[in-house]
């Protein structure tokens, strides 16, 4: 993932129309700009709204239902974390609760240390759970010393980008 830093509405433009033709291109727009800015800025709902002759409030509704669409951009760097069923019957719970004790990170609880452990619900990855997605990499078969490397890193990663 190559976050752009800040907004730039040309390339904001170019990543709409580089999708405007595909069917139900909404959700492949929404996310190559949420993938390119960290996030999905409020002008670009004008923009694609106009690019796919829809309304403004299908788009706005469209990203506010979907939790994974950023409205502002990131405060540092964001780890999600599989809490399905597969990943909770492999230690999940018992490895968010070590986390929190042992690096102050509480899922889903605001940023720490620059960085962010979000809730998924499933990263497709469950005969090799629990498991983790950073910067696009999944990461499988974690345990308290892997989870708290990721965080580490993670952690880094927020510290460069500051």
């Amino acid at each position: 993932m190559s976050v752009h830093v800040g907004w730039d509405e040309n390339l904001a433009r170019a990543l709409i129309d580089e999708r405007s033709e595909l069917e139900g291109a909404l959700l492949p727009i929404l996310h190559a700009l949420q993938e390119k800015f960290g996030y999905v800025d409020s002008r670009a709902v004008a923009i694609v709204a106009s690019a796919l002759n829809v309304s403004r409030s299908e788009v706005f509704g469209t990203i506010s239902f979907y939790h994974d669409f950023k409205r502002q951009p990131p405060l540092g760097r964001t780890i999600k974390f599989c809490r399905a069923e597969a990943c909770q019957a492999r230690g999940a719970e018992d490895l968010a609760s070590h986390l929190e004790k042992s690096c102050g990170a509480k899922i889903d609880g605001g940023y720490q240390n620059g960085v962010s452990v979000e809730t998924a619900y499933c990263l497709g990855n469950c005969a090799l759970g629990p498991n983790a997605l950073f910067d696009g990499e999944i990461h499988g078969r974690l345990d308290p010393q892997s989870l708290e490397e990721l965080y580490a890193r993670a952690a880094r990663k927020a510290g460069a980008r500051q």
